[in-house]
Order: structure tokens, then C-alpha cells, then sequence
């Protein structure tokens, strides 16, 4: 691919000054548009060392608006980012809507230089290219603009500018070991990175190699390939995007209304069982943490379901170092603005780690869908990306508990009329739940689809009965405990 790409003839250097100045005027003013369109734009740079990258981006950059872009420099992973999933910082640099956001260097390189150095198999490269083209796919389809340039250079002209470098102190720094060993094996690098991009390629989010012989040629083409998609991206933005079919395996789950909420526990056994739990637990999260293996755990339910209450029973048994409760609200202006997976992506727990959420990413297909937050459109892709999301989830070995805590309606309106007239829980009770309640219906057919689509082999929903809070925290101890042991045993 890197061989093969039609290179545009290289114009006179008149006319290459004349298409960059109107080329930098119209980005310009496609900056002021994206941001009124509230139309984000996320621009990766590839390519050989000492390409000319970042020579190009401080020149794509120089007559935009520093308010309302950023240019980030990826690195090699470190220890710390190396204990999250492969794309959980990728999905961190996302822009807000209406932002640009430019990567100098990002997915190609860690994925490339991972292959080189025989640090990953076969498998995990498939298996990451997958992870690429889902994380591009579903960018796009949330209406961002992806960007992707790869500077290309022969190896004669990298030698020279690798020299060229090195001989001065002022930019010597610029050249790392990195770039001459990629310079000393060329032809190998380059057979990788072609391999990547044939295998990147999309119709939707397609590789721009660029000829980079020419640092001024080479931002003409940025900058002229950047104009183009941006003025396609102002014409496209309001377009419905097409399903996609789910591919992952499901579970077949009951309706809410064919649960049997009758199911109690004594109070004698339950403090007998609650004990035996919580130490089991706490043994299993010491193992879980030596194995290195990370905890996600989803709390949805009905309001005053006892969704506290079971989380309470669970952190008890848990070293208060090794888990992080996040009780997700109404997203925040800056978390509303990006994909809406993005603020838990953000929050994922690092290897051996739990991280517990009450709510969680499902508020698109339930409160969001009913509420009118969202599009139509919005709302019934979200089946899939979730699906993806606890996928890539998966993948990286983490076990993810998802539990619906489930009551029916006259014990909900026990329970909010006890929290309205007791002083001590009126905090507890607010308009916004008498308003939900009211859409019971509407809301028991929306958690119904969303169980039955998102209910995967690999991350599946466990309904617990709630009517009887203490039946429900033994039922969740149990699942959590079976679900971690498989785990450490498949550690093994």
C-alpha cells in the first residue's frame, strides 16, 4: 500500500503557495463551522521517523483557533496505561464536540512496533486490528471526523534527515534509538506497516499516505485531504447511520414480568450466609489481585431497588485499596460532548483492581432513549457498541458482573413513601423519581430489550429479586464469587 499509492504529480512552488494560503483560509473557517455544528475532528499522524510529522502539524495548526483544538504526543505505553485495556487511552484523547484533536503518532505505531518486536502473537494482533476498526467505526458512526496521514519517505532520504539531526545539539534530541533501528530495518518496517493499513483501510476512515519528500508538498496534501473531509463531514453530519447487525452470543433472558419476586431469606440465614460470603470474597479478591485479573461490576434497577445496600454488602468484603465505587449520574457538559462511552472508558480499573458502577453505560438505551436525550438512531446503535465495549472489556481478562435489581411496583411505592416520611432518608427521594415512576411501563419495555440484546455469553445480566433486599445481597455475593473462581481457574 505504501509503495503503490497514487502520488499526485507535485506542483510548481507558486502554485503550491497559492493552494496552501487558500487551503489555510477555508480551515479557518471550517474550524468556526465544526465548532457551531458541534462536529469533532480526531487527525492521526503516521509515518517514517523523521518524516516531517510534526514540521507538518505545527504548520496544519498555525491559523486555527488554540482555543478549541489540541495536539498530543503518543508514546510508548507506560506501566501504568499498560495494566488498562489496549484502547483505553485512545478513547481518553477523544475530542469534545466541536473540538480538533491531533495525535502525533498513536494505534499504528504501539500495534507496529509490538509486531517488530515479537511482543504480541497472531492471534493478539487480529485481535487488535479488530479492536481498531470497531473504535474507528464507532467514532464515525457517533458523528466524529477521523483523519489518518502516514508520512512516507525512502530510506535514503530518512538516513539523511536522521543525520542531518544528529549532528546538531539542538535537534539531536529529535532522533531516538528507536528511529535508526526502523532506519536499519526498513524494508521489514515497511512490510509491517503496509500490512497494517491494507489491513485499516476503510471506506469510512481510509489511510492518506502522503509524499513527505517535500515538507511544503507534504502539508499541501494534509492540508487539502483535511479541507475535503471536514466539507464532506458538514454535508454528512445529520445523516441517519445504518444498523449493524449484533455478531456477539446471547443469552436467552425471562421478561421482568415472568420473575418470581416472592424469593426471601431468613434473617438468621442471612447473617449466617452474609459472613461465609464476604470472607470467601475477600480471599478471592487477594487471588483475583495476584493474578492480575480487573473486576467491572454494573449496578442498574429500578429506583429504591436497593442498589446501595447490595454495593454496601460487597465493598465490606473488599480492601478498601483494591475498588473504586463510581455512581454515575446525568452526564457533565464536558462527558455529554464526546462519545458516550467515553466517561467509562475513562474509569476502568487497572488490572487486579474492581471498579463497581451504580448505573452505567445502559442509561443511552433506557433513560436517555426515553427521555428524548438521544436520537432514535442514538439509541439503537448503542446495543452494539455496548456489546463491543464489554467485548474489548472481555478480551483484556476482565470479568464483568452485570446485575438488574429487581422490584415490583408496590414495593417501590412502600419504599418511596417510607423515604419521603422518614426524615433521616428524604434525601433519598426526589421529584425525578415520582417522575420515573410514573413511566414504569415504558421503562419495563425498554430494560426488557435491553436485557435480551446485551445479555452476552461473555458479559451477561443477572436479574436479582429484590423485593427482599437481604435475598438479593446473598444472590449477588454468590454470582460475584462463582464468576471470579472461574476466572482464577481458567488463570491458570
Amino acid at each position: 500500500m505504501i509503495e503503490t499509492y497514487n502520488s499526485i504529480p507535485k506542483p510548481e512552488s507558486d502554485e503550491i503557495k497559492q493552494r496552501l494560503e487558500a487551503a489555510h483560509q477555508r480551515l479557518a473557517e471550517q474550524q468556526l463551522l465544526m465548532k457551531d455544528n458541534k462536529l469533532p475532528v480526531f487527525v492521526l499522524f503516521e509515518g517514517w521517523g523523521a518524516a516531517g510529522k510534526g514540521t507538518v502539524l505545527g504548520r496544519v495548526i498555525k491559523d486555527l483557533d488554540p482555543r478549541f483544538f489540541t495536539a498530543v504526543s503518543i508514546h510508548d505505553p507506560s506501566p501504568a496505561e499498560k495494566r488498562k485495556p489496549f484502547l483505553a487511552r485512545y478513547f481518553a484523547e477523544i475530542p469534545e464536540a466541536g473540538q480538533f484533536k491531533f495525535l502525533d503518532a498513536g494505534w499504528m505505531t504501539e500495534i507496529t512496533k509490538d509486531v517488530l518486536f515479537d511482543r504480541i502473537n497472531k492471534q493478539t494482533y487480529k485481535n487488535r486490528i479488530g479492536s481498531v476498526l470497531r473504535f474507528e467505526r464507532s467514532l464515525t458512526d457517533n458523528g466524529y471526523l477521523v483523519l489518518k496521514f502516514f508520512f512516507h519517505i525512502s530510506k535514503k532520504e530518512q538516513a539523511k534527515r536522521l543525520e542531518t539531526l544528529m549532528e546538531s545539539k539542538e535537534t539531536a534530541w529529535q532522533v531516538d534509538d528507536y528511529d535508526i533501528w526502523e532506519n536499519e530495518h526498513y524494508d521489514e518496517c515497511g512490510k509491517v506497516f503496509d500490512k497494517f493499513m491494507e489491513d485499516t483501510n476503510t471506506s469510512t476512515v481510509p489511510w492518506n499516505v502522503i509524499d513527505a519528500k517535500s515538507r511544503k508538498w507534504a502539508e499541501l496534501q494534509v492540508m487539502e485531504t483535511l479541507v475535503a473531509g471536514i466539507d464532506v463531514a458538514l454535508k454528512n453530519h445529520n445523516l441517519t447511520v445504518p444498523l449493524i447487525q449484533n455478531i456477539f452470543p446471547l443469552n436467552r433472558m425471562p421478561k421482568l414480568k415472568d420473575v418470581d419476586l416472592k424469593k426471601t431469606i431468613s434473617e438468621e440465614d442471612y447473617k449466617v450466609q452474609l459472613k461465609e460470603l464476604q470472607e470467601k470474597l475477600e480471599n478471592i479478591h487477594n487471588q483475583a489481585y495476584l493474578k492480575g485479573i480487573p473486576i467491572i461490576i454494573a449496578y442498574e434497577g429500578w429506583d429504591a431497588a436497593g442498589k446501595g445496600g447490595n454495593i454496601k454488602r460487597v465493598t465490606a468484603a473488599l480492601d478498601p485499596r483494591g475498588y473504586e465505587v463510581h455512581p454515575i449520574a446525568s452526564p457533565k457538559p464536558f462527558e455529554k460532548s464526546r462519545h458516550h462511552l467515553w466517561r467509562f472508558w475513562t474509569r476502568l480499573p487497572k488490572t487486579g483492581h474492581f471498579a463497581i458502577f451504580d448505573c452505567t453505560w445502559y442509561g443511552r438505551v433506557m433513560v436517555e432513549r426515553l427521555e428524548g436525550f438521544c436520537s432514535e438512531n442514538d439509541w439503537q446503535r448503542a446495543y452494539n457498541e455496548i456489546n463491543e465495549f464489554e467485548k474489548e472489556l472481555s478480551d483484556w481478562g476482565a470479568v464483568i458482573v452485570k446485575f438488574w435489581v429487581h422490584i415490583d411496583k408496590d414495593t417501590q411505592l412502600a419504599r418511596f413513601t417510607d423515604r419521603q416520611n422518614t426524615p433521616e432518608k428524604q434525601w433519598k427521594i426526589t421529584d425525578e423519581d415520582w417522575r420515573n415512576r410514573d413511566k414504569w411501563d415504558l421503562y419495563e419495555q425498554a430494560v426488557d430489550e435491553m436485557i435480551a440484546k446485551t445479555s452476552t455469553t461473555y458479559a451477561p445480566w443477572h436479574i436479582l429479586e429484590s423485593n427482599d433486599k437481604k435475598y438479593a445481597r446473598i444472590k449477588a455475593l454468590k454470582i460475584l464469587i462463582d464468576a471470579l473462581e472461574k476466572a482464577l481457574k481458567e488463570k491458570k
